[in-house]
């Protein structure tokens, strides 16, 4: 759409071609191109080409305190102090009625994730059955997915609320976005993978697994789903995990378009631990493959498995499984706690998996691009001031945006990379645990505040749930002001 050249001639305007508005009874002067700034579909823009009849500013009936801070806004790209006074949903609100909620947007986005610099910056609680038993990131935005009981709860960029979903099921153990509208959803109570529209509240399809050749395939449940983000214009599939009552388990390849089973991988009769349904999936698409871990703890500590799946050829074309797996290994009878795939290659050339230990604590990486018998690569602590980690009992791992966030009962620390000429690479052309600097990202204070069940990062937000306690914890870049809650 071009631009119009100002109208000098309108009765609203004066002389030297500045615009005159009235909203709420307060004047203001501003020019076109000021109004225009916020987008030329938006009602200022419009307002800026319109004459009024009488001479008279046009007048407005909405608040003039907030649209001043708006003005303020679409002239110096910020939004000035004066904002501290408004929350977030009146500033917003106001924004969608002028339609400048992009400028908004783009001035109230946090600062980029650095984890060795957030702070808990909002709580979110859901309103009624507010224990979180799942969540998912908007990858992009910031928004966040919520599961509470058998509801969905949305929240936008700006961390409002934008709506509630109740589901057929009792209680949702895996939730992921699919499409920016639809949410794929399934429960260890309850059998299939099923998907709803989260604007409109409507179930709009399921996914089952069956064999009518094998009578242990029934009433498959989903453990698991990883769903690459950005996926959606690719036409890349949906994974689920499948665990039969007999576990019997594999996973399943999901056509996003039709929400139709397109393809199986991984059968495995799940009588041991290194053919147990995998509670994590990470589509690695730059790789081609994806990612499934299992782990499970008993009397005599963690064991589990790692295993990448070629979903073209339903073959596993690397595994490992701990403690005792076949190979050499460093560290005997430390297996991981957790596990994660670092998928954002920005700073390094390939993906990498992460496991943290959990009898010594200690964070492993292997680069994907030189997978063996043994490929991990221990993370060096640098800084001998740092608190004790301490193991890695209940730990929970968690990679975004080249970050390693670690939770170890209920503190939480951050291994960053360092882009220093000076470190040496190790022997085999790898990178080295050197190159990594671990930070503690939350206080002594913060950690009391329970067990870290779950973690998840989306636009630059890292969102943390505890456990046995209500909502959901906001982490942002620390220059953020201080803490709110979000009811």
């Amino acid at each position: 759409m071009e631009e119009r050249e100002p109208d000098l001639n309108s009765p609203s305007r004066t002389n030297n071609g500045r615009i005159k508005l009235n909203v709420g009874g307060k004047l203001f002067e501003t020019t076109g191109h000021t109004l225009r700034s916020g987008g030329l579909d938006s009602l200022l823009a419009a307002l800026s080409d319109r004459a009024a009849e009488d001479g008279e500013p046009i007048f407005i009936d909405r608040d003039p305190e907030i649209f001043s801070i708006l003005l303020s806004l679409l002239r110096s790209d910020r939004l000035p102090s004066t904002s501290r006074r408004f929350s977030k949903q009146d500033l917003v609100e106001e924004a969608q009625y002028y339609g400048i909620e992009g400028r908004l947007r783009t001035a109230m986005a946090p600062p980029p994730l650095l984890g060795f610099d957030a702070a808990l910056a909002a709580t979110i609680r859901p309103a009624s059955d507010g224990f979180p038993t799942a969540l998912s990131a908007g990858s992009e935005d910031g928004s966040v997915w919520i599961a509470h009981a058998g509801q969905i709860s949305a929240y936008d960029w700006s961390l409002a609320h934008a709506g509630t979903v109740r589901t057929h099921l009792d209680q949702i153990t895996s939730l992921r976005h699919v499409w920016p509208e639809i949410a794929g959803i399934g429960s260890l109570d309850s059998p299939g993978l099923h998907f709803y529209d989260v604007t409109s509240g409507r179930h709009v399809g399921s996914a089952h697994w069956s064999d009518p050749s094998d009578p242990r395939v029934y009433k498959a449940r989903v453990t698991a789903i990883a769903a690459a983000a950005g996926a959606e214009s690719s036409g890349e599939p949906v994974f689920a995990a499948f665990e039969c009552p007999h576990r019997e388990n594999c996973i399943l390849a999901v056509d996003r378009a039709t929400l139709k089973i397109a393809g199986e991988i991984g059968r495995q009769n799940g009588s041991a631990a290194k053919a147990a349904a995998a509670g994590k999936l990470v589509h690695v698409r730059e790789r081609g493959v994806v990612f499934a871990a299992a782990v499970s703890v008993g009397a005599f500590g963690y064991s589990g498995y790692m295993r990448l799946w070629d979903p073209r050829s339903g073959e596993a074309v690397w595994e490992t499984s701990e403690p005792g797996g076949a190979g050499r290994s460093t560290r005997f009878g430390d297996a991981f706690a957790d596990a994660d795939v670092d998928v954002d290659t920005e700073g390094q050339s390939a993906p990498a998996i992460y496991k943290v230990c959990w009898k010594t604590g200690d964070v492993g990486m292997a680069d994907m691009r030189m997978l063996g018998d043994d490929p991990w690569v221990y993370l060096e602590e640098r800084s001998p001031g740092l608190r004790n980690a301490g193991g890695g009992l209940n730990s929970v791992l968690h990679c975004y945006k080249g970050q390693v966030f670690v939770s170890r009962e209920g503190g939480l620390e951050v291994w960053s990379r360092i882009e220093d000429d000076e470190e040496e690479e190790d022997k085999d052309g790898g990178i080295s645990g050197r190159r990594y600097r671990r930070n503690f990202v939350d206080s002594e204070d913060d950690a009391r505040r329970g067990l870290v069940k779950r973690m998840e990062g989306g636009g630059n937000r890292l969102f943390v749930s505890r456990e046995r306690v209500e909502g959901i914890e906001v982490w942002e870049s620390s220059d953020l002001s201080g803490a709110i809650s979000l009811l």
